[in-house]
């Protein structure tokens, strides 16, 4: 017995679409953009490539409120402008290349720029609407930050201005798949339960993450080298994303790149940051995380790139089939979060009869569709107890009403027959196996089933169950008592004996 083929990312918990739209707005460079959007007029001029004129950057940093003596400003106000005519927020006419007299004269030509269409969306859209403009704008800013180093560009160029890209040994599209790969492994660290959640993941972890393969020991120095320079890599892209929204970024301590700057060649990554020692405070190597906007970025763009990627809530209109399907194979945490919200929106006892019905099955899916059923019903109150009571001489299901009902202090409940027993015994085994594989409880689950039942795999082998031979057989290996464990195998092989 396998388990069917599941999504291979958790669901994430996302925030409201409103509140996400809120928080977008507030992002500072998309703020920014939306600013000069709306300080665009008759008067502003653009340069071919709908970059502002140079002489109004000044006047842009000033609508910006930037500070007019810091050197980055002009920059911080041109990387604003280029978001807002990216996402549609501005619209440009550029100036014609043949631009006739006045180029004759030496005179520049400009174009020009207006408000965009898609501004009133911002006051006047749903929540959707600002959703999709921020996204436009992160498109932008990840472009961006697969660009090399300024400094690394100018050094490439050669005698007729053109890039030598051999010499930069830069791939665009190599940069930007590497970008995404990384942003991925972050998603991946914060929705898996038991990864980092909430909390930052240290960039030497995220670096490594792309480098070290998974089934090296002790890196070795080559690798390590490899590592320190995409730490070094990440800390200026994570420096290019934190202003859109998409994370909270603690860069690389300033003092850690004086000190790597200051070690001979080859050491600590030929100047980069190498990574801490086991007692050396992590956080000094940079520390990110994706905000709830940035999970939503994230996902929009790997769901775009065709990855399956569920959110919380995605199972809220379908029907109780496709609920105890995606949820069978979902986190236990997450798992509950679905069936809360599945159930939210229904009255309690049409909506438990249906999971009931959802549950029946013999196919391998189905153990582990009646324990998320089970899962599903331990909240509900009185109202589900017509539905629960009304399987009780169910063969799949009877098992689990009782257990209901006799956790609900129900009166009256019908003791099942040995055979219901034996039966809801292998299929809890079997929906457990496939959820969690062969954990350290199930040995003292197994130990704790034959000692209360004398003769269990003389009884066991005949349960007219699909997974019996399956259960069993994980029986004999687990077990933490021999002479069990080998009668475990009998029964096995009597089990296998007796399938068609």
């Amino acid at each position: 017995m396998s388990a069917e083929p599941h999504p291979t990312l958790p669901p994430v918990r996302l925030h409201s679409d409103a509140e996400l739209a809120r928080d977008a707005l507030v992002a500072p460079l998309f703020a920014r953009a939306v600013r000069l959007a709306r300080w665009a007029g008759p008067d502003t001029r653009v340069d071919v490539g709908g970059e502002l004129a140079p002489d109004q950057l000044p006047e842009a940093v000033t609508v910006l409120g930037l500070d007019t003596a810091d050197e980055d400003s002009p920059v911080y106000a041109s990387q604003a402008w280029r978001v807002a005519v990216d996402t549609g927020l501005v619209d440009v006419t550029e100036p014609e290349e043949d631009s006739g007299d006045g180029a004759e004269a030496g005179e520049p030509e400009y174009g020009t720029a207006t408000p965009g269409e898609d501004l009133a969306l911002l006051a006047g859209g749903a929540p959707g609407d600002v959703l999709d403009l921020w996204l436009a704008a992160l498109d932008t800013v990840l472009a961006d930050a697969a660009v090399p180093d300024l400094d690394d560009l100018v050094d490439a160029l050669d005698a007729g201005g053109e890039i030598d890209f051999d010499r930069l040994d830069w791939n665009p599209q190599r940069e930007a798949d590497f970008l995404d790969g990384v942003l991925a492994n972050l998603y991946l660290l914060t929705v898996t339960e038991g990864g980092a959640g909430e909390g930052p993941v240290p960039l030497p972890v995220l670096a490594a993450s792309m480098i070290v393969p998974d089934e090296m020991g002790d890196p070795t120095d080559a690798v390590l080298e490899q590592v320190s320079d995409a730490m070094m890599r990440l800390d200026d892209q994570f420096r290019q994303l934190e202003p859109v929204g998409l994370v909270e970024y603690r860069p690389v301590d300033e003092a850690l790149l004086a000190e790597a700057d200051e070690s001979a060649p080859g050491e600590a990554g030929q100047g980069g940051a190498a990574g801490p020692d086991d007692d050396e405070d992590v956080s000094r190597y940079g520390m990110v995380r994706l905000t709830p906007l940035g999970l939503y970025g994230v996902r929009a763009r790997m769901l775009e790139a065709g990855v399956e990627a569920p959110a919380v809530g995605d199972l809220a209109d379908k029907g109780a089939d496709a609920l105890l399907d995606a949820v069978s194979y979902y986190p236990e945490g997450a798992a509950q979060a679905e069936i809360e919200q599945w159930l939210a929106g229904r009255e309690l006892p049409d909506a438990v009869a249906g999971l009931l019905a959802a549950a029946r099955g013999d196919d391998e899916g189905a153990p582990l569709r009646r324990l998320r059923c089970q899962q599903a019903l331990a909240p509900a109150g009185p109202e589900a107890e017509p539905a629960v009571r009304a399987v009780l001489d169910d063969p799949e299901l009877g098992g689990l009403a009782r257990v209901w009902l006799a956790e609900h202090g129900v009166a009256d409940v019908p003791a099942p027959d040995e055979t219901m027993v034996f039966w809801l015994t292998v299929d809890t085994i079997a929906a457990q196996l496939v959820a969690d594989g062969e954990t350290e409880e199930l040995p003292l689950l197994m130990r704790s089933l034959t000692e209360h039942h004398a003769g269990f795999f003389e009884q066991a082998w005949r349960v007219e169950h699909p997974a019996t031979a399956y259960v069993l057989e994980a029986m004999g290996r687990l077990h933490p008592d021999k002479k069990a464990s080998k009668e475990a195998r009998k029964a096995a092989f009597k089990a296998r004996s007796r399938q068609p």
